[in-house]
């Protein structure tokens, strides 16, 4: 075999997915591509992996396959498949060659996945069982109060499954990608109008709800009933989890090239470890007072596919008893090029 012809293997074996460590019947490595050493360098939880790469080809030299599951923890934590073949009609074995997979993202949507089936079963049992209790205490009740007083919680109840189902039909059209036409639409317009239907409930619960000041105009390519929703659930959010007392904060603006919708609240804020997964469909930080306040657990799963399908992003700052602060952000339109 030419010096060409190895040159284009190592090649090829270095754009594969996997890593791939190949050993003579020495246990001498000849061969580790790209993703190997991407995988096993000289970071504390990857000597783990490097180690466990020789066990695994010390077993293969012995003439048995070998397949594990390693998690390491450091810097984060990552979860690694090793299989180990031996190599050759020989015994021994001529060599070995381990494959590595790095499975964490997998791993983190099988994770995703079965947390959904379980949330989703448990958010439409919930009214479910709600309303088919409340219907057998109503039927055959003869006082009037009662009555009038069960129809009210049946009928809250079906508005609770409605809604989620409706969120559910709304998230599953946006990540399917059918989201419509984009259009010109001015930002600071949208938000007001988002923010208009909350005045009454940020009252109800001695919110103060208000919106800054916007200088000029903000202009961006979005689907407005999407983008309008978007923003709504950030606020009923920051209402929900507000104190009564507290003030909930909305602005526009440009920032950083690009136009963002802020919504600040002084609540009950977010822990840490919870703010990268507060965006999962129906993740809960706190599920006994998630059931007080009565969401689905789907609007900010909305809120971030909306925002990824506009090609923006969204994010949060948050400090447990202090508040949090969401920002959405989206490509700005310039004044110029809207034609404003």
């Amino acid at each position: 075999m030419t010096g060409d012809v190895i040159e284009l293997l190592v090649q090829a074996v270095d754009r594969a997915n996997q890593g791939l460590v190949v050993c003579d019947q020495e246990g001498h490595v000849l061969l580790r591509n790209a993703p190997a050493r991407d995988l096993m360098n000289a970071r504390d939880g990857d000597l783990l992996a490097e180690k466990a790469v020789e066990a695994a080809l010390g077993r293969a030299l012995a003439g048995s396959e070998h397949q594990e599951t390693l998690d390491l923890y450091s810097p984060t934590r990552h979860t690694l498949e090793i299989r180990a073949f031996p190599l050759g009609d020989g015994i021994p074995p001529a060599g070995a060659v381990a494959l590595v997979d790095d499975v964490s993202e997998l791993r983190r949507l099988e994770a995703v996945r079965r947390d959904f089936v379980a949330n989703l079963s448990h958010e439409l049992k919930t009214p479910l069982g709600a309303l088919s209790l409340l219907s057998e205490t109503l039927e055959g009740e003869d006082d009037p109060e009662v009555v009038a007083r069960l129809s009210s919680r049946l009928g809250a109840e079906a508005r609770r499954f409605s809604r989620i189902v409706d969120d559910l039909l709304d998230l599953s059209r946006i990540e399917a990608g059918a989201t419509g036409t984009l259009a010109l639409v001015s930002l600071p317009a949208v938000v007001n109008e988002a923010v208009e239907g909350f005045h009454d409930q940020a009252a109800t619960r001695g919110i103060r709800l208000e919106v800054a000041p916007v200088d000029g105009e903000i202009y961006v390519m979005a689907n407005r009933r999407d983008l309008s929703s978007a923003v709504a659930n950030l606020v009923d959010n920051a209402i929900k989890y507000s104190e009564p007392g507290g003030s909930v904060y909305v602005s526009a603006e440009r920032r950083d090239g690009r136009a963002a919708v802020q919504v600040k609240d002084e609540g009950v804020g977010i822990p840490r470890r919870d703010q990268e997964r507060i965006f999962e469909r129906f993740y809960r930080v706190d599920r006994a007072r998630s059931r007080w306040t009565g969401g689905t657990g789907l609007g900010l799963a909305i809120v971030r596919h909306v925002a990824a399908y506009h090609g923006g992003d969204v994010s949060v700052e948050s400090v447990e008893g202090e508040g949090s602060t969401f920002a959405l952000n989206l490509p700005l339109v310039r004044e110029e090029e809207a034609g404003a």
